[in-house]
């Protein structure tokens, strides 16, 4: 279970470069739970997530993970209980090492660590079973550089790996934006399947319209670095794509109202 409460997070404060990309955020992610994040660009999703993980330390708040306080965890020590799938395909692995180095890292993450064969002959028909499920064909690559790959491939070993040893939080990080549409939807098609079938708790952001609506059973949409609205249940159940860029049309609309009146009260008060 992820808990995070009254998160804030600025960034370069007392310059004019000062941003406030998390203002109060307060969320909730029971275990097993899939939860689908959208909004606009600067909305403060991406910085959501980053938090989570640890990438950087927030001003204020406090970040739960399965009761215990990761608030002032380093990214290093959170990543015991976090998997993350990064937007790009090149992150998240050693490019000039083989398919099976990588994923045998992945294996022993949280263990302790020792002397020992890196691959015991176990473990390779593990990672021949588990990426032949994949469907990509790539049981046969697994003295392969990963480096080597397409991105969906890559991509999709990210996702194996991150979820190898079952995390206590997965994130995915618009894991398909750099993708070519089909290569996307079968990611998308794997990620289901993995999270379904391993009950895992996820909080996902994406900038898809059709993943926000058919992905995941409650849907959160930020704006301003503040959560504007929820849905789950059968609310979520009936969104359409359509339904959501009606809603941030509305939120243009009202920001393009709020910047007059802004510039008004600022004149009223020189």
């Amino acid at each position: 279970m992820l808990e995070v409460r009254d998160l804030e997070k600025t960034f370069h404060p007392g310059t004019t470069d000062e941003v406030r990309a998390l203002r109060g955020v307060t969320l909730s992610v029971p275990d097993g739970a899939f939860v689908v994040v959208i909004g606009t660009n600067g909305s403060g999703k991406s910085t959501l997530l980053n938090a989570v993980s640890g990438t950087f330390l927030v001003d204020s708040g406090t970040i739960r993970l399965d009761g215990t306080d990761v608030t002032r965890w380093s990214e290093d020590r959170r990543a015991r209980k976090v998997g993350r799938v990064f937007q790009n395909p090149f992150s998240g692995t050693a490019p000039a090492m083989t398919i099976a180095e990588n994923l045998a890292l992945a294996a022993r993450r949280g263990k302790a660590r020792g002397l020992g064969p890196a691959l015991p002959r176990a473990l390779r028909s593990e990672l021949r079973d588990r990426i032949a499920a994949l469907g990509m064909g790539l049981e046969d690559r697994l003295e392969s550089e990963i480096g080597t790959l397409s991105g969906g491939q890559r991509q999709a070993l990210t996702l194996l790996m991150a979820t190898w040893v079952k995390p206590c939080l997965l994130l995915l990080d618009e894991h398909t934006a750099a993708l070519d549409p089909k290569t996307a939807e079968q990611v998308i098609r794997l990620t289901k399947t993995i999270v379904e079938r391993d009950r895992l708790t996820t909080l996902m952001v994406t900038h898809s319209m059709p993943q926000a609506v058919h992905l995941g059973d409650r849907l959160v949409m930020m704006h301003r670095g503040k959560v504007l609205h929820e849905a789950a249940g059968e609310e979520k159940r009936r969104l359409r794509p359509e339904d959501l860029l009606s809603r941030f049309e509305e939120v243009r609309r009202a920001d393009r109202l709020d910047a007059p009146a802004a510039e008004l009260l600022r004149n009223l008060y020189v």
